[in-house]
């Protein structure tokens, strides 16, 4: 897998498909999009790429109080290695990225930088300080949209949000069902 950081020394991509978030943990609703991306990728002779941020949103908005990382950029790296991602751009994040509008993000950097055809989003995710939604963004023609379902484990909605709750709580044994791995904490 090809690693960049940022945007300014990006190679021309083939037929990109995209993925964007913080993938905290990779857990088994993150590898559903990895899955489809890779899929939509190889259908279209075209490279993978995940887009994900340094460091995390909250933590650059000063918001992480509590917040307890699942993995490390590091670890986040191979674990998308694993799941056969092509290409990772680690975008530095802060307020000025923050304060893009989801069009200027898409425009700009995913349709822009990455030459992206085709979008996997999941269900609920939204892009820029507007939260501009998949359905939007495909309804404005920017690029192709595939959106990835809700990912339930035994029941339960995997997040990240939900995998720190349960360790904070001391439910391992659930944790690590919604990570779709050991955990090695």
């Amino acid at each position: 897998m090809r690693v960049f950081r940022g945007f300014d020394s990006l190679p021309a991509f083939t037929h990109a498909a995209v993925t964007v978030g913080s993938f905290d943990g990779v857990h088994r609703g993150h590898r559903a999009l990895l899955d489809r991306l890779t899929a939509e990728a190889r259908a279209a002779h075209g490279e993978s790429i995940v887009m994900t941020f340094d460091p995390h949103p909250r933590v650059a908005l000063g918001q992480a109080e509590g917040l307890r990382l699942l993995t490390t950029l590091e670890e986040k790296t191979a674990l998308l290695e694993e799941a056969g991602v092509g290409n990772l751009i680690v975008i530095p994040f802060d307020r000025a990225f923050a304060a893009l509008s989801g069009r200027e993000f898409i425009e700009r950097y995913v349709c822009g930088a990455a030459s992206a055809e085709t979008l996997i989003a999941g269900y609920n995710h939204r892009f820029g300080h507007d939260a501009m939604g998949a359905a939007e963004i495909e309804a404005a023609g920017l690029l192709r949209v595939v959106r990835v379902d809700e990912c339930l484990a035994d029941g339960l909605h995997v997040s990240s949000t939900a995998i720190r709750r349960l360790l904070d709580e001391g439910r391992t044994a659930e944790a690590e069902r919604l990570l779709g791995r050991r955990n090695e904490e």
